[in-house]
């Protein structure tokens, strides 16, 4: 064998470590064609199925401890940093909040299986106070279920792997070339997509200074905390109404139309409060703005919170 084969037999265990714990702490690197490639050695002979299991596993289980742990250390302030990195910021949050919430931590046995859920699913699991012990029982048997689906695969289409690779071995610069190029397409092309979704929420906000300012004199002002129920911890503004973006539609008639109504949320540019006051002005009420900078930057100023 020689090439791309030759070279995963001398080191296979040790890149399959690497690559399947560099997935699990968030970098963009696939771990799937790793797997595939190493059920495909075993599968001849060439690696031993146990211990690429085992080497699989381990990987996937010290980078979710690592995020598990910053979890239980940093609260849902860790959630907004995964989220901030991802290519759909926005919706980041919501998005796993909601699976994880369906399905508890029962979800950590598919998590791995969905994109966007895998490195968010333990820090999860650590804000809603999953025992330790629970946490390790559960990811551990779905970092076997994941590892063991693709390697059961690459063990079945060994022979075609194996002549999948020799093939791209004769290609490797342009087939390297390639993929680089379609992953820059794509990041550049969700740049461009975020880049139109904020030019078309452009809407007056108010600063966090400017609506202390209206609360310390006494005006009346309704303010409303979007953000999801994982994201409570850390307080809110006093006398601000907690009413989920899900929930919004349902609540917009209740809404005293007379006073000046401000949202706030976590999410980067305030894109879910641009939204949804976009959103509530459709009902006609017109004296809706977001909190610039969210709920972040009302606490960084020292502003009250409860």
């Amino acid at each position: 064998m020689h090439g791309i084969p030759e070279f995963l037999i001398r080191y296979g265990y040790l890149l399959l470590f690497g690559v399947v714990l560099a997935e699990q702490i968030g970098l963009p690197i696939p771990a799937t064609p790793m797997l595939l490639a190493a059920g495909a050695l075993a599968g001849i002979g060439k690696l031993s199925l146990a211990s690429v299991m085992a080497m699989a596993v381990m990987a996937c289980l010290i980078g979710d401890l690592i995020w598990f742990e910053l979890g239980r250390t940093r609260g849902s302030s860790i959630l907004r940093l995964l989220c901030r990195i991802s290519l759909e910021p926005d919706t980041c949050v919501r998005k796993t909040e909601t699976s994880y919430a369906r399905y508890g931590a029962a979800s950590l046995l598919f998590a791995k299986f969905i994109p966007g859920l895998s490195t968010v699913a333990p820090p999860m699991a650590a804000i809603f106070k999953v025992p330790a012990w629970r946490f390790l029982l559960l990811d551990g048997a779905g970092s076997t279920l994941w590892s063991g689906a693709f390697v059961l695969l690459g063990w079945i289409f060994r022979a075609q792997l194996e002549g999948l690779a020799m093939s791209l071995s004769r290609f490797g610069a342009w087939l390297l070339a390639a993929v680089l190029l379609i992953f820059a397409a794509y990041v550049a092309f969700k740049y461009v997509q975020r880049r139109r979704i904020l030019r078309d929420l452009r809407i007056a906000r108010i600063t966090p200074v400017e609506l202390k300012e209206r609360l310390d004199a006494g005006e009346s002002v309704t303010i409303i905390d979007l953000r999801d129920s994982i994201e409570w911890d850390g307080g809110k503004i006093p006398g601000a109404l907690q009413i989920n973006h899900g929930a919004l539609e349902a609540a917009i008639p209740a809404l005293p139309s007379q006073d000046e109504i401000v949202l706030y949320c976590s999410c980067p540019n305030e894109v879910t409060s641009a939204r949804s006051a976009l959103q509530i002005k459709r009902h006609g009420v017109s004296r809706v703005r977001p909190l610039e900078g969210g709920f972040e930057l009302w606490r960084d100023l020292g502003f009250p919170v409860v």
